[in-house]
């Protein structure tokens, strides 16, 4: 079984062997994006694009920011608007954003980057880039090549790769390796691996976890200006 054979809107209705915890729902916001927050990172019109179930947009719009939540499964957004109703969310392909030209000053992109395709993150990265105004910052973070080979996950990303997509059109002032909190405990991460791999995943035992139990996972975090 290959997690690539899953489309998002089958992982939102529970029809794959996570069921319907999704690895990235803390019902919280991401602590990196919280601090970042903290750190004054995000200005002006935001998007989150592959918002999810919203929590970091509501985080957002919590702190007085105008946020737009865009992902591409309808049932997430139907999700999102549920838990956070006085955000703004929608349906949307995150390789076109047809209908937001010119629009946001502030992109958080919280690990959609490493679940398309190589053709998919061009054609992504030229869509955030008519999606935005000159000057507009991009916080990205992606599961990194760091990651052990029995982890679930679509793709994961080098450094180079990044260096390559994104600088085409932005100036990258930070690339650096740094973790994401998940919402699944040690045990809950080599169930799902052992479904989709019908093996033990012995190399999970590496990933470490937080103060609550919950795995952190090797990512990179980007930080870039676009041109």
């Amino acid at each position: 079984m290959d997690v690539h054979t899953f489309t998002y809107e089958e992982l939102y209705r529970g029809g794959t062997p996570m069921g319907r915890n999704m690895p990235w729902d803390l019902r919280a916001p991401q602590p990196a994006v919280v601090a970042l927050a903290d750190a004054g990172a995000f200005t002006g019109e935001v998007l989150d694009v592959g918002c999810g179930l919203g929590d970091n947009s509501a985080f957002l719009a919590s702190r007085g920011l105008h946020v737009t939540g865009l992902d591409i499964a309808p049932s997430a957004v139907e999700l999102a608007r549920d838990r956070a109703p006085g955000v703004t969310f929608a349906v949307a392909d995150a390789t076109k954003l047809e209908g937001y030209e010119g629009r946001f000053d502030t992109v958080l992109d919280s690990t959609l980057y490493h679940c398309l395709t190589e053709d998919q993150r061009r054609e992504y990265l030229a869509a955030l880039t008519r999606a935005t105004r000159p000057g507009t910052r991009l916080h990205l973070f992606a599961f990194s090549s760091e990651l052990p080979a029995s982890f679930p996950a679509p793709y994961s990303i080098s450094e180079a790769n990044l260096r390559e997509t994104v600088g085409r059109d932005w100036t990258i002032e930070k690339l650096e390796p740094t973790v994401y909190t998940t919402s699944m405990t040690p045990e809950e991460l080599r169930q799902i691996a052992r479904a989709l791999l019908d093996e033990e995943p012995a190399d999970l035992a590496s990933l470490a976890t937080d103060a609550d139990g919950r795995v952190l996972v090797p990512v990179w975090y980007l930080t870039a200006v676009r041109r």
